[in-house]
């Protein structure tokens, strides 16, 4: 099995130094999973050993030119290292107990059979030999080979237990159907439902991280529909589920906007890899359901949904642990901005408007506008075909403004230092009034990005204001 492996020569000489060592060893887990799969190599591997996994490591690295640095965590009995763009881990076989409210578990030492277990999900539980009489030989007690020709995703042992034991891994088995296309195993998933309010002991980080390669498999909405129907989501984001269901009155319903955004985080998901501008799209109409209002004559609105969407990020992200820096603005800015080009789109948008949409986005004026052309969700393929046209109109068109006028970075083409010393003034609010109605006229189209034109309007703003040349 391991004879056409491209590091047949690294596997031969662990069997020789755990043969010399009194040791036997495998190699485990998802290495041997993808192997099965023939996907893209691994560069990370565990091995397992019956006996000591740290003294098999440095046995190991005693050998390999240049001797790489081995990190040991005597805890858990692991060492690892790196070694020619892999990563190489070595643990004892361990025997695992856990308590109630804890998903770190009680360790012994154990057997292969042990550690085969404690796996997750049978496709994980297999391992293959690295011993000399049986080399490359694939030991596999629970049926993950089966599984994987399958591709059905089952616990080795019985999945409430397994569950309950390890909460974090009812997201890994959503995560692994999301990522390999995979069906949960109908009692495994009875099962996630069932202890579904174990995730809260779980770490948010940890959480996360699951959930964001659930965010970046070729079509997210796979993932956070089984997150849904498990009512993991609703533990997870509330924000997100509040948006589901049609409500109707006097005849006239609204769409499911909770559908509608897994349609749209879809769309753009075959646009982009970008981890941040898929959440825009999770989030962009995160404010429809605490504006979502019935008028009369009207029909359902959401006034203001994009505004009030945007003050929910902040507080979404810091108790999702996702981070607080670039990457939360990036996505507040986008919720807030996603309805702006669809007015252009609509109206005989002027060059103003063009400018004020081409400053407001800056550097993120593509992005702005791929998540728009991922929010037309219409069956309608006429309506379809002629929306993401437009928009290609007013993206062209707002491409000509930028050319004449160098919006997007925009930099006022006079100082707050030139106009003190213009006027011999001390620095005070007169500055920023002057410096604002620069900014107003050059995207209002009253003048040119130009510092002569902006200095000659700064003269004349600056009577307004009784101040005089010096």
């Amino acid at each position: 099995m391991l004879n056409q492996n491209k590091n047949l020569k690294l596997f031969k000489l662990i069997s020789e130094t755990a043969a010399e060592n009194g040791q036997n060893v495998f190699a485990v887990g998802g290495f041997v999973r993808d192997l099965l799969m023939k996907r893209k190599a691994a560069t990370d591997i565990d091995f397992v050993t019956e006996q000591n996994g740290i003294e098999l490591a440095q046995k190991i690295a005693e050998k390999l030119n240049p001797k790489p640095k081995i990190s040991i965590f005597k805890t858990y009995g692991t060492a690892m290292f790196r070694y020619q763009n892999l990563d190489l881990e070595f643990v004892g076989a361990r025997r695992e107990s856990y308590s109630e409210n804890s998903r770190k578990p009680a360790v012994e030492n154990g057997t292969l059979e042990d550690d085969q277990k404690r796996r997750d999900f049978t496709i994980n539980a297999m391992a293959i030999s690295l011993n000399k009489e049986n080399f490359g030989t694939l030991i596999d007690p629970f049926g993950g080979q089966k599984d994987l020709q399958n591709k059905i995703l089952r616990t080795p042992l019985e999945p409430h237990q397994t569950y309950s034991d390890d909460p974090l891994r009812m997201m890994r088995a959503i995560r692994f159907a999301a990522t390999l296309d995979f069906k949960i195993e109908e009692n495994s998933l009875g099962a996630i439902k069932t202890e579904a309010e174990r995730i809260q002991i779980v770490s948010m980080e940890r959480i996360m991280t699951e959930f964001n390669k659930i965010m970046l498999s070729q079509k997210p909405s796979i993932g956070l529909k089984l997150l849904d129907e498990t009512t993991l989501l609703e533990k997870i984001l509330p924000e997100l589920t509040a948006l589901k269901g049609i409500e109707e009155i006097d005849g006239q319903t609204h769409k499911d906007n909770f559908y509608h955004t897994l349609e749209v985080l879809d769309n753009i998901s075959e646009n982009t890899d970008k981890l941040w501008l898929r959440w825009a799209s999770l989030l962009h109409d995160i404010g429809k359901a605490p504006t979502k209002k019935f008028v009369e004559e009207t029909g359902w609105t959401f006034h203001g949904h994009e505004f009030i969407g945007s003050k929910m990020i902040k507080p979404i992200f810091k108790r999702l642990k996702l981070p607080l820096g670039t990457e939360q603005k990036f996505v507040e800015k986008l919720v807030r901005m996603h309805a702006r080009p669809i007015a252009l789109v609509t109206d005989d948008a002027s060059d103003s408007a063009l400018r004020r949409l081409l400053f407001d986005s800056g550097e993120d004026l593509e992005d702005l506008f791929t998540l728009c052309k991922a929010d037309i969700t219409t069956k309608n393929y006429s309506r379809q075909a002629r929306f993401k046209e437009n928009f290609e109109y007013v993206l062209r068109k707002i491409k000509e403004v930028e050319e004449k006028d160098r919006i997007r970075n925009f930099q006022p083409p006079i100082s707050g230092e030139e106009i003190m010393e213009m006027f011999n003034i001390p620095p005070g609010r007169e500055i920023g009034i002057l410096k604002e109605k620069v900014k107003e006229a050059i995207l209002e189209g009253d003048i040119e990005n130009d510092k002569t034109q902006a200095r000659n309007f700064v003269i004349k703003e600056a009577e307004k204001l009784r101040l005089k040349m010096k």
